[in-house]
């Protein structure tokens, strides 16, 4: 049987739960160990596909098409494995799909309470991520705080799982440390009270990770560990760090992962963290400097665009450079303060998104990287805008737009002004059901010899993840490309535009799919990689 832990949090939300996770499943796979990962959340959404990013962040996409939690981003850069939908699931669908059984008549009448068939349901989901996954280690993050009411299903279901699999399951409880500047020190009692909340559900967590600003020193992890009711080495510090790659190696330093070992009965193999301390070491000691422009509609909250960024990044550090991300509110772009706004910028990002709102700032924005030479990459909606922009302002159709905006643009006569250039794609999806059309998940791509994307890949067939549900209307190409603009990736039907490149233009790219998802800090993605490059050329 695959061994499990469980990650829970203590005291605040947003400590790091999701990064200690991945962590600890990048100390045990570099130990040779096969290692998957789940997220558990307890809010009601079947997922957080429709919910707004300024709520949850972003929304990471698998390989087979699930909408999840962008911890899920954090696992995937971590452990270097692709994950799956078993490795998302919300309490909206365990009751979703409880509820459809109900009324199939599943339960025989028989009354459907939240223990058992609720436990049993979430136990069910843990059991099926090890086997799909044929993984060693399960490693499990219960999303929220312990002490959310809607968080408790999830700990009795996984204090369940330990009893029923005793010797394979072990618990590790997030918890902050605060500084308190009046005292001049560090602070257990908040810690304190967590762990005795989760011992009140029947769970006396293994390992108490303590999130802190300030150093936590010997002395205040050896008084957590006597009111807690663990061993001393069994409580570890884990202060900001510069990087959050650095994690890793700060809880290998204290032994965090040769005592998972001990504690599952695992031999503690050789480790090798090489690739990792490779890419710290050359993180800290880049040449260069490169200012990129993100412009979208999230910019207020970072994680809205969190895999971007952490894709440029792992991108500069291949290219020797700093890159300094700019958030750029696509809404507050004008005609009169473009230039003044992105003037000093090396490379400008458009990334994906939804909604009408900031899309006129972004078609300025992708104008401006044309007019001037700018390094260009567009992501998913960032190919849409860049394909409005060039039929406005290239083509003569001075209203061309999405028809995610404007359902009274005209659709295929490339002599409208007003042309939905960008629209559903009939022969492909039924547009009376716009629920049902989403593209989500990896999809296959030709790559044109002889373009930017294929010297970035390498290769004539690649596979991105989707996001979306309008495509660059057929109607267009041939008007498109005989203007200069290159079709540099089709669907193998040669039916979908995938990827688009500007004839005139040292380096305008734009993908339909979201390359970011992709990229990991030790294999960069080939379009950032080689967007990072032309910006510091």
């Amino acid at each position: 049987m695959a061994k499990h832990i469980f990650v829970t949090g203590g005291v605040v939300s947003s400590l790091g739960k999701g990064i200690t996770a991945a962590s600890l499943g990048h100390l045990m796979k570099a130990r040779g160990y096969k290692v998957t990962m789940q997220k558990m959340d307890p809010y009601l959404n079947v997922d957080p596909g429709t919910m707004s990013p300024f709520q949850h962040g972003e929304v990471f996409v698998t390989e087979d098409g699930h909408e999840g939690d962008l911890d899920l981003g954090h696992y995937e850069r971590f452990i270097d494995e692709n994950l799956s939908r078993e490795s998302n699931f919300t309490q909206g669908s365990i009751y979703q799909s409880l509820i459809a059984r109900e009324r199939h008549g599943d339960f025989l009448g028989g009354t459907v309470q939240v223990i058992p068939h609720v436990t049993e349901a979430i136990k069910e989901r843990i059991r099926r991520a090890a086997e799909q996954s044929g993984a060693d280690i399960v490693i499990s993050e219960i999303g929220g705080t312990i002490g959310d009411i809607e968080g408790q299903p999830f700990i009795e279901a996984a204090r369940q799982f330990k009893k029923e699999h005793e010797g394979d399951v072990l618990f590790v409880h997030v918890t902050l440390v605060p500084y308190i500047a009046a005292a001049h020190e560090v602070k257990t009692k908040p810690t304190q009270h967590s762990v005795k909340e989760l011992q009140s559900m029947g769970v006396t967590p293994d390992f108490i990770v303590c999130r802190s600003d300030h150093e936590v020193d010997a002395k205040t992890r050896e008084k957590i560990a006597l009111f807690c009711d663990v061993e001393p080495d069994e409580v570890l510090a884990c202060e900001d760090a510069p990087s959050i790659y650095e994690v890793p190696l700060n809880l290998y330093e204290q032994g965090f992962d040769s005592k998972v070992c001990q504690h599952l009965g695992l031999e503690a193999r050789p480790i090798h963290l090489e690739p990792l301390q490779e890419f710290l070491a050359r993180s800290k000691s880049l040449a260069k400097q490169v200012d990129i422009a993100v412009v979208g509609k999230y910019t207020s909250l970072p994680d809205a665009y969190l895999s971007v960024m952490e894709a440029l990044e792992h991108a500069g550090v291949a290219n020797d450079a700093k890159v300094d991300i700019h958030l750029i509110d696509g809404e507050e772009l004008t005609e009169s303060n473009v230039g003044d706004v992105l003037g000093s910028m090396d490379g400008i990002l458009v990334p994906g998104g939804f909604g009408e709102r900031a899309f006129e700032g972004k078609i300025l924005a992708a104008r401006y990287a044309r007019e001037n030479k700018v390094p260009y990459l567009g992501i998913c909606l960032g190919l849409q805008v860049a394909v409005c922009e060039f039929a406005r302002n290239v083509l003569g159709l001075a209203g061309a737009t999405s028809g995610e905006f404007a359902s009274e643009a005209t659709g295929d006569d490339v002599n409208e002004e007003a042309a939905r250039v960008i629209d559903l794609m009939p022969s492909q999806y039924d547009v009376d059901d716009k629920g049902g059309t989403m593209r989500l998940g990896a999809y296959p791509c030709k790559v044109v010899p002889g373009t930017h994307a294929h010297e970035a890949y390498g290769d004539d067939l690649i596979y991105e993840r989707h996001r979306h549900r309008y495509e660059v209307n057929n109607a267009y190409r041939d008007a498109l490309q005989q203007a200069g603009m290159i079709i540099s990736g089709v669907s193998p039907d040669e039916q979908l535009v995938e990827m688009i490149e500007l004839a005139d233009h040292p380096w305008f790219v734009a993908s339909q799919a979201h390359p970011e998802f992709k990229s990991r800090p030790t294999r960069p993605h080939p379009l950032f990689r080689d967007f990072i490059a032309a910006a510091l050329a």
